[in-house]
């Protein structure tokens, strides 16, 4: 994609890194852990023309936070009065760090910056992120994601998203056995009715044996998928597990990058794909991963980043579900809105990300 004439000759000013951690008005509850706050990482990229991008990212614990915060901050030294040129900005970072690898927390920086490039360039142009991708806005199909692992509470969650308008409903299991798990499905069944699609998600919980164990007993449970049984990176098991049963088998949110989407698809271990603009590589390694689902006929659903991820599926050629489970929202002066179960892009240039630094302030931890 050529860069509109007027941003030719953007180039990068400076990079701002903040590192929160913000304070979760309700834990999140997975069969790995409970997550009580939120590390992010606010990324704020300048160009030359004043134009500032922005994105952030997600480390999951405390312990990467600073780490993380400074590497991105770091980078300015390698990228200050270079073009603010996505996919050459992309190719410098990935030889800076060849001898590391640019995986892992490299691998978040290097996305985190993509990210900024690219809502900084559809600013630059006046458009949404989605209008300079080529496509246009429309609302897109979203399913609400659970915060609570017991069945009464998650009932309770479950009826709320109804309300507003979600027809598909994804929650946490494998922190007790097979029974609870059934517990968990059959209680929300009987609350949303059988209408509402339900997907499990196992957080990569099982070995492959337990899994096929588990599995062959919630086989007739009616469930749309099984997200991540077993190991993310363990592809011929989740391929074993895709094989035996009827049950589609949902793979992608830990991908590494396109070149991990690959290795994925070449067994055939996943009947669904989720893309992590993070973990992808930003804007451009979607871009290049939807290229992938599109020629292995997969059904591409998000993981988390709803603001950049609402614009990318709607770029996306076989796109099917963002998830909705609003993770930076208090500290946005305009969250994504919801309406309907559909997730709607927001009519400004960019992507929509403009921080609120009172709540930053007041929800830091």
């Amino acid at each position: 994609m050529m860069t509109p004439p007027r941003q030719q000759g953007a180039r990068i000013r400076s990079i701002q890194a903040r590192g929160v951690d913000l304070s979760l008005g309700q834990a999140v509850e997975t069969a790995s852990g409970t997550m009580n706050t939120q590390p992010i990482v606010l990324i704020d990229l300048t160009t030359d023309e004043g134009v500032v991008g922005r994105s952030y990212l997600r480390c999951y614990t405390p312990l990467a936070l600073g780490a993380l915060t400074r590497l991105v901050g770091t980078l300015q030294q390698v990228l200050e009065d270079t073009p603010a040129a996505p996919f050459d900005v992309q190719q410098r970072l990935q030889r800076a760090f060849r001898l590391v690898g640019d995986q892992g927390l490299v691998g978040l920086a290097i996305a985190g910056i993509d990210m900024a490039l690219w809502d900084a360039l559809a600013k630059g142009c006046g458009v949404p992120l989605i209008v300079l991708l080529g496509g246009v806005r429309k609302p897109i199909p979203a399913y609400a994601c659970l915060r609570n692992m017991s069945p009464g509470a998650a009932a309770d969650e479950a009826m709320g998203h109804l309300e507003q308008g979600f027809t598909a409903i994804k929650f946490k299991v494998g922190r007790g056995d097979v029974a609870a798990d059934l517990e968990m499905i059959r209680t929300l069944r009987r609350s949303v009715g059988d209408r509402v699609k339900l997907m499990v998600d196992y957080n990569q919980s099982l070995s492959v044996a337990q899994a096929i164990d588990r599995l062959r007993v919630l086989e007739g449970e009616g469930l749309y998928w099984v997200e991540e049984p077993t190991r993310a990176d363990d592809y011929e098991g989740h391929a074993r597990i895709a094989a035996a049963f009827k049950t589609s088998i949902q793979l992608g949110e830990n991908w590494s990058g396109p070149h991990e989407m690959a290795k994925s698809i070449r067994v055939r271990a996943s009947d669904y794909a989720t893309l992590d603009v993070m973990k992808m590589g930003g804007v451009s390694g979607w871009l290049a991963g939807a290229a992938q689902a599109q020629a292995a006929g997969l059904p591409v659903s998000s993981h988390s980043f709803a603001e950049f991820s609402a614009h990318l599926l709607a770029a996306t050629p076989t796109a099917h579900y963002l998830e909705y489970l609003d993770h930076v929202g208090p500290i946005l002066k305009r969250p994504i809105p919801v309406e309907d179960g559909r997730a709607l892009i927001p009519d400004c240039p960019g992507v929509g990300l403009e921080w609120d630094e009172e709540a930053v302030s007041r929800l830091c931890v």
